[in-house]
């Protein structure tokens, strides 16, 4: 499960399900003449606890694992999501008519006796479940709650391809790599000879010099052909994408692997064409068909 693909939406319904359970051990029902009696909480009752508490709680974890799977089940044929939502609803207007009728009928028996009013069981298990439906439901259509809930992380600052690090064997300043005065660097002891450049060796005693025909000899080669340029190598980088997109695998699999979510960053790893190998934050790796509008790390 990617817990970077949750919204802050998606935060607002984990805090209400939280308050929801929290609500669940206080007391359903208020009366003043009932003093000295226990009054029971939703684990008493058994339609505030399948009807309210019950319903919330499945509702808020169907919403949340139905963001965070790569591909989510579906119940029915409808996805998890809008199942939850639907079951989040549900929830809210069963704590609603359970306020509104805290005995549940029972207090039209008796001779007509009012009943027991609402606890603050019942009342913050009301505030709970609204929150939840509306989170729910307007997490797609509010900008602010379809933002990423946890930040994205900093991508690391790319190296250009082929550097080295200071200070290595053969650079300047390497342990051992002492140069002497006057002598250019990578050159070898030795003045050089008139005519001779820069930086090249002298004769060495007992060496036989070139002669004439033997220098000019290179120069009568035909040119060779040159050679074309190698590819430019890739680069591995961060990258967003700005919509929902499925990533494939990378043996041309058509069903995908995983979907990648707006506000996260992946790292692109391989150029496969038009497309790119990418690595999810779990190590899969697969390949990203669609790269258009892709934001650069």
């Amino acid at each position: 499960m990617n817990i970077r693909s949750l919204t802050r939406g998606d935060g607002v319904v984990i805090g209400a399900a939280v308050l929801l359970f929290i609500a669940s051990f206080l007391a359903i029902y208020s009366d003043e003449g009932a003093e000295g009696l226990e009054i029971p909480s939703a684990w008493s009752s058994g339609p505030v606890l399948m009807g309210v508490v019950l319903a919330g709680i499945f509702a808020a974890a169907l919403i949340v694992l139905g963001r965070g799977l790569p591909q989510a089940p579906k119940i029915a044929g409808i996805e998890l999501g809008h199942f939850g939502v639907a079951l989040a609803v549900f929830s809210a207007w069963s704590a609603l008519g359970n306020v509104f009728d805290p005995a549940g009928g029972a207090d039209n028996f008796g001779g007509g006796g009012s009943g027991p009013d609402a606890g603050m069981g019942l009342i913050l298990s009301l505030v709970a479940t609204l929150v939840l439906a509306a989170a729910a439901i307007a997490t797609p259509l509010v900008p602010a709650l379809k933002g990423a809930l946890l930040p994205a992380p900093k991508p690391a600052a790319p190296q250009p391809y082929g550097a080295q690090p200071q200070g290595g064997y053969g650079y300047p300043g390497a342990p051992g790599a002492q140069q002497q005065p006057g002598q250019p660097f990578g050159g070898q002891p030795g003045q050089p000879q008139p005519g001779q450049p820069f930086g090249a060796q002298g004769p060495q005693p007992g060496q036989q010099q070139p002669q004439p025909q033997q220098a000019q000899a290179p120069q009568a080669q035909a040119p060779q052909a040159q050679q074309p340029p190698p590819a430019a190598e890739f680069s591995p980088f961060w990258f967003a994408v700005p919509v929902p997109r499925p990533l494939y695998g990378e043996d041309g699999s058509p069903t995908p692997i995983a979907e990648l979510a707006p506000g996260t960053w992946y790292l692109a790893v391989e150029q496969r064409g038009p497309g790119l190998v990418a690595q999810t934050q779990d190590g899969r790796r697969g390949v990203l068909q669609d790269t258009s509008g892709i934001q650069r790390g």
